[in-house]
């Protein structure tokens, strides 16, 4: 597809502007009101000219009545055609930012989470925002104000044709001036200036996000000057990009304040000869000389108007890059709907679900190199397997492969032999839990935060979990028990507290296979010890599964190996020896924890832990 068509489907902007959802006779309905507005202050500015023109010829003041009824009738109806219009256009800009949001949760929910890896925090929170709502901002800001632009300008040159069709002439010209090279030139500007401007006021939203959430561990690690110093630096570049686009928006308001001065003189130019040779009368002269005044309030909106054109443009292109983003992720979805009706769409019960990776090299996307691979791994309910291996060896990668939310780079990874990214989000989750060390914690509940596993877990069952992995001393002391709230993303909470929580909502969760990320990191030996062992005894229906789902299946990614004697089968990742610094990890041994410890390098990693108390 080529031409006009092909170019607005391309067009990140006219793509964000159909996730708005905009209800188009919403936006007519507004142009309308704010063309009747400013018709009002057109028609106040004539009616109020002829009037004083009158007036001063001392005619019979019933001559003047209808004059001045005019003048308060417009005077009133543009404050509430104004009002009307403001509720009419925001009614769409802040419906359509709801609509655009909802739709961009919705993709990236159902998109490859692969697309958010690179992007830091606070970008994302940018481009949901602040991005969200500079798309939104088009209909308010661009789109109405040129329709009532035009609107206006094509009926203020009808009237003041009507009178003198010189004057008319003169004042399209003008308005053309105001209304097309002073857009044009702001246009031009801004297409730099607003990409400079996205770009840095990003940057700006992850730097302080980033110093206010972590502001303790960036100053015991010595960055927190480092990062204030690029807070600063950022600062400045808005500040010059500020200063860049202010000097072209002057040279646009000044062509339109010399738009509006030639108008007038073109009036008085035109409009005395014929008063002169009596082709307009006197008070005639009046209407045609004041009434441009009040038609380019209308046309000097249009640099304005140009100018979040732009902005709104690179906004989108942010918000539609998160979209591409997951473009495979909604590909492969749609290709697979009718596939996970009839069949694989997540496991049928809990004892027939079935995860397995056959020889997968594991990668974060945009990355230069494969962090792990060769991994053969099956899991199935009551099933044990632990993955082990020292710091930045790829235990994370691996598990996050498994779960399906990044993709493999080689091999194969299956739910129920299907292709795990071939499923849909909701029908992976169905199947597979990853618990990640970072996950989030909600601003709400105790109990709302373990909803978001189920949402039909009740008090009891959600105190019971808890007691399970061991908060229930935690429970006791927070004021309103489960009622309590924790706060933005549990500042409050400590680090092994809130990883137990996590722990509790993976359990809570209907799918039959976990995969758990140093579930037991910040906990003291014993409780790190127990922890382990609650969750390898749910493999076994053992233990308390609130849930109901009965025996699990589950892979524990730990540091710590001395809880490890129950698990079925432990993995070993590492560098083999012989093989180069940046060589991806494998799978340098694999068999039970009795086995392994004829391992020197297994045995020596578990001398090192702290014992757990007898």
């Amino acid at each position: 597809m080529t031409g006009p068509r092909a170019r607005l489907a391309d067009d990140p902007l006219w793509r964000a502007v159909g996730l708005l959802d905009v209800r188009w006779r919403r936006v007519v309905w507004a142009v309308v009101l704010g063309t009747l507005s400013l018709g009002s202050a057109v028609g106040l500015a004539a009616v109020a000219a002829w009037l004083i023109a009158r007036a001063s010829q001392m005619p019979p003041v019933l001559t003047l009545s209808v004059a001045v009824v005019g003048v308060r009738a417009f005077g009133i109806s543009r404050g509430v055609f104004r009002y009307l219009e403001r509720l009419a256009s925001h009614d769409v800009a802040l419906r359509g930012m709801a609509a655009l949001r909802a739709n961009l949760y919705t993709a990236l929910a159902e998109g490859s989470p692969g697309a958010l890896v690179g992007l830091r925090r606070g970008d994302l929170l940018a481009r949901v925002g602040a991005d969200v709502d500079a798309v939104g901002d088009v209909v308010v800001r661009a789109l109405v104000p040129a329709g009532v632009a035009l609107a206006i300008s094509v009926g203020s040159v009808v009237l003041v044709g009507a009178f003198l069709p010189a004057a008319g002439v003169a004042l399209a010209l003008c308005l053309l001036l105001a209304a097309v090279v002073a857009p044009w030139l702001s246009a031009r500007s801004a297409r730099e200036v607003e990409a400079r401007g996205a770009t840095t006021r990003a940057a700006m939203t992850a730097t302080t996000l980033e110093i206010l959430e972590q502001s303790g561990p960036l100053a015991v690690s010595g960055r927190l000057d480092a990062r204030l110093d690029d807070l600063r630096a950022t600062d400045r570049a808005l500040a010059r990009v500020t200063d860049d686009g202010a000097r072209p928006a002057g040279v646009a308001a000044g062509i339109a304040a010399l738009a509006v001065g030639l108008a007038v003189l073109a009036s008085l130019l035109l409009g005395i000869p014929a008063v002169t040779s009596g082709t307009l009368a006197p008070v005639e002269l009046s209407v045609i000389v004041l009434t441009p005044l009040a038609v380019f309030e209308a046309a000097n909106a249009l640099p304005a108007a140009a100018v979040q054109l732009h902005r709104s443009r690179q906004a989108a292109a942010r918000v539609v890059g998160l979209l591409d983003g997951s473009a495979t992720r909604a590909t492969t979805t749609a290709r697979a709907a009718d596939a996970s009706v009839a069949g694989p769409a997540g496991p049928s019960s809990t004892e027939q679900a079935s995860l397995a990776l056959d020889d997968v090299a594991a990668g974060w996307p945009g990355a230069a190199r494969v962090v792990v691979a060769g991994v053969d791994l099956d899991l199935r309910p009551g099933r044990a397997v632990a993955v082990v291996g020292p710091s930045g060896v790829g235990k994370t990668t691996l598990l996050a492969t498994a779960a399906g939310l990044v993709p493999a780079l080689a091999g194969r990874v299956t739910l129920d032999g299907t292709e795990v990214g071939a499923l849909p989000r909701e029908a992976a989750a169905r199947g597979v839990v990853l618990v990640a060390e970072d996950g989030h914690v909600f601003d709400t509940t105790v109990l709302e935060n373990l909803r978001v596993a189920r949402g039909d877990v009740t008090a009891e069952v959600a105190v019971a979990t808890l007691h399970d992995v061991g908060l229930d001393s935690w429970l006791a002391a927070l004021p309103d028990g489960v009622g309590t709230l924790l706060g933005p993303d549990a500042t409050t909470v400590s680090g092994g507290e809130r990883r137990r929580l996590l722990v509790a909502r993976a359990l809570l969760s209907p799918a039959p296979l976990l995969l758990l990320d140093e579930p037991a990191e910040h906990l003291d030996a014993a409780g790190a010890d127990a922890l382990v062992r609650h969750l390898v005894a749910t493999t076994r229906g053992t233990a308390g599964v609130p849930a109901g789902g009965g025996r699990r299946g589950v892979v524990l990614a730990t540091h710590r190996l001395s809880a490890l004697e129950a698990v079925d089968e432990v993995l070993l990742l590492g560098v083999p020896d012989g093989a180069p610094d940046d060589a991806p990890a494998r799978v340098v041994a694999r068999g039970t924890h009795a086995e392994l410890l004829g391992l020197p390098a297994y045995r020596w990693a578990l001398d090192q832990e702290a014992p757990a108390p007898r």
